[in-house]
Order: C-alpha cells, then sequence, then structure tokens
C-alpha cells in the first residue's frame, strides 16, 4: 500500500476514533467545506457577531428557490448528481488565500478553465446547467453552480445544506495547476488545501468524503472504477468502506475530487 495511503488512513481513523467523530458528521463537515469555501473565502466577513453575508433582493432569493426545483428535476431526469457535485468542487476549490483569487465565482464557465486537465467533462455539466441558468439570469453563475451542488446533496440522500448566495462572478478564471493531482502524494495534498487554501488536514479527510459520489473515469482523471458500492446514494459509505479495507471492484486510491 503505498505511503500517502497509509497516511490518509491514519488521519481517518484518528479524526473518526480519537476525536470520536460519526462517519456522518465527517460527512456533515465535508459538505460544508465543499459548498461554503466561497462563504469562507470572500464570500463572508467576520464581525463581534459572526459571519456577515452578502444582502440580496427578494427578487434574488426567489429566484434561487425557484432554480432549486429546476436543478432536482435536472439531476432526476439525466442521473448527473456526481457531475453537479464535482462541478461545484472544481469552482471551488481553486481558492488560493495568498492572492485571494479564484474560488466559486463563476469562472468554470469559460472555455480556457473548462481546459484545464483537472476539469475534463466539466464541459457536459455546463451544457446540462446552462439552459436552466437562461431562465434565471439574475442569478450569478457563482451562486448557480455552488446551489447545483447544494441540490445534488440534498436529493441524494445528504442533508440540507443553508445556502448563501451572493458570489459576484469574475472575469479572469484562475491559472491552471490549484486543484489536487490524483498521482501525487500527501506533501501535495497539503500544499493545495493547507497552504493554498488555509484549511487542515481534518479537512482533507473530510473533504475526500464528496468521493461518496460518483466514480473515476479514466479519460479525465487517468483512474477507473467507483468509490463505494452504490456511486449515487450520498451518505457515509466511503469512509466505511476506506476504512474496511480493500473491496473487489471498488478504487482505493483516496485522491480528491
Amino acid at each position: 500500500m503505498p505511503l500517502y495511503i497509509k497516511i490518509l488512513l491514519v488521519l481517518a481513523l484518528r479524526y473518526l476514533f480519537l476525536l470520536q467523530l460519526r462517519s456522518s458528521s465527517l460527512l456533515a463537515r465535508s459538505l460544508v467545506l465543499h459548498f461554503f469555501l466561497g462563504c469562507i473565502f470572500s464570500l463572508s466577513v467576520t464581525s463581534a457577531m459572526g459571519k456577515i453575508y452578502p444582502t440580496v433582493s427578494e427578487e434574488y432569493l426567489k429566484a434561487v428557490e425557484k432554480c432549486r426545483k429546476k436543478l432536482r428535476g435536472l439531476i432526476a431526469e439525466k442521473n448527473c448528481a456526481p457531475l453537479m457535485l464535482r462541478i461545484a468542487w472544481h469552482s471551488a476549490g481553486t481558492y488560493d488565500q495568498n492572492t485571494k483569487t479564484g474560488g466559486p465565482f463563476g469562472t468554470m464557465k469559460h472555455p480556457g478553465e473548462l481546459a484545464h486537465g483537472a476539469n475534463a467533462g466539466l464541459d457536459i455539466a455546463v451544457r446540462l446547467l446552462e439552459p436552466i441558468k437562461e431562465q434565471f439570469p439574475i442569478l450569478s453563475y457563482g451562486d448557480f453552480y455552488q446551489l447545483a451542488g447544494v441540490v445534488t446533496v440534498e436529493v441524494t440522500g445528504g442533508p440540507e445544506i443553508p445556502f448563501h448566495p451572493g458570489r459576484e462572478d469574475k472575469a479572469e478564471p484562475p491559472v491552471e495547476g490549484r486543484l489536487p493531482d490524483a498521482t501525487k502524494g500527501t506533501d501535495h495534498l497539503r500544499d493545495v488545501f493547507v497552504k493554498q487554501m488555509g484549511l487542515s488536514d481534518q479537512d482533507i479527510v473530510a473533504l475526500s468524503g464528496g468521493h461518496t459520489l460518483g466514480r473515476c473515469h479514466k479519460e479525465r482523471s487517468g483512474f477507473e472504477g467507483a468509490w463505494t458500492s452504490n456511486p449515487l446514494i450520498f451518505d457515509n459509505s466511503y469512509f466505511k468502506e476506506l476504512l474496511s479495507g480493500e473491496k473487489e471492484g471498488l478504487l482505493q486510491l483516496p485522491h480528491l475530487l
């Protein structure tokens, strides 16, 4: 077993058992991190009263709720939940705390960002989502893509996630290479998640729980296979199966989305 897989298992055991975190609790943390990177990074400011989020109009909030219904229908019709989760994460996971650039601000729709190697296949997600986005021109793309991820988690069995709109779209996509590389080890993961994003080892483990949805495709990541026995259900199976050991037909390499 490669060293970095052993390290990830040790981290998972540490936070699941020594800190007495249930898999479901760790999974909930994963959800918050996936879809509130935009809130943590530049979407909100912190005051003595806690976090303060951008204010949007009542018309905007109504559009968000109507858009939720459309997204639920799309995900049910196309069975595209993993793809929706992936575009939400890949949109958010480019944030750089040092330069205050990247993050979930609508740049994924630009051909330049879609052409990044890590985003192979996300042009399909953009095409599926665009007819719905056209119905809600008031919504920013940044909010829209993150809302798609939030709705995905809810309709596939995960918890409801409070959604805070207010992301303003940016014109320039981030430079390529900010998302984690599946072929590299723990030093690389810490460079991306700790140094670049300002997160922790615990966050790395939590975020890996997003793999409970979907599978790897060789033409996109270089790997092939599902992470769990039921890749269309959002539950704590990823952590359970990772800790229980190898299972025939399931992918064991714990790289990140």
